[in-house]
């Protein structure tokens, strides 16, 4: 069964917002967060030209208790059949660098407190339901990344940040699954979006951010608890964690950092 009601963070612009367009049709109810408004409505309106109900919210996932207010809003106009933990930054995002203080901590605030402040209210909402035998209640998606494989230092705080949304979505996948709640765990390289646009080396086999769309939608689509591409990348990241640490530490030293500061 193909859900009908979504919630998608991080809709404004990059892989949320494709995500909004590639699920848009007649009879989808789309719930779409962001921090900018202009940007944010422009996504809204077109999805709504693709046939959905498209709602925007201008909210702050760092904000916990305005992201509960704005879930269990979106969950009782209609009951969400998925959300899609989506809205992360980078230091290039913030402007600074991996090594300053305030830096890594709204990057922590913004991957990991994020995460949770749309996970936990959304999975409320969805163990709260009747369940009938054999069914599904809801699904949860995180966006996380291939860095979050490896710690890479180029990009410690967002490696480390994409690392814990990965073992918490992997756990909760195995966890609630018996309660009829699937969860699956995004794994990207790199995506042609504005946060990797600020990025300066060149990335092998960066993806059109629709192409990432439809290959996350397919994967939710199976319930798949890894969705990880492209795959030469995938098992790249998994050969760098069985290789002596030595040498990966060696291949990551030479490896280019993720902004200029």
């Amino acid at each position: 069964m193909q859900p009908r009601s979504i919630l998608i963070t991080g809709a404004s612009s990059g892989i949320g917002a494709a995500l909004a367009a590639c699920y848009a049709g007649p009879g989808m109810t789309l719930h779409l967060g962001g921090r900018d408004r202009r940007r944010l409505s422009q996504v809204v309106d077109r999805c709504r030209l693709l046939g959905a109900a498209a709602i925007g919210r201008a909210v702050d996932v760092t904000d916990a208790a305005a992201m509960a207010r704005w879930i269990n809003d979106a969950d009782a106009r209609a009951p969400l059949d998925l959300v899609i933990a989506n809205a992360g930054i980078s230091t290039v995002t913030t402007g600074t660098g991996d090594d300053g203080p305030a830096a890594v901590r709204h990057v922590f605030a913004v991957n990991v407190d994020g995460v949770l402040n749309t996970v936990l209210p959304a999975l409320d909402r969805i163990r709260g339901r009747a369940r009938r035998p054999g069914a599904w209640r809801g699904q949860i998606a995180i966006v996380s990344s291939l860095a979050g494989l490896r710690g890479m230092p180029g990009a410690p705080a967002y490696s480390a940040s994409k690392a814990a949304e990965k073992a918490w979505g992997e756990a909760l996948a195995v966890r609630l699954a018996p309660e009829g709640v699937a969860v699956s765990v995004v794994l990207p390289g790199f995506v042609d979006t504005p946060m990797t646009r600020g990025n300066y080396f060149r990335m092998p086999m960066l993806w059109p951010v629709d192409k990432a769309a439809r290959m996350i939608r397919r994967g939710l689509r199976r319930r798949k608890r890894r969705i990880a591409f492209p795959l030469p990348m995938y098992l790249g990241a998994w050969f760098l964690n069985v290789l002596p640490r030595f040498v990966s530490d060696w291949l990551l030293a030479r490896a280019p950092a993720k902004s200029k500061s």
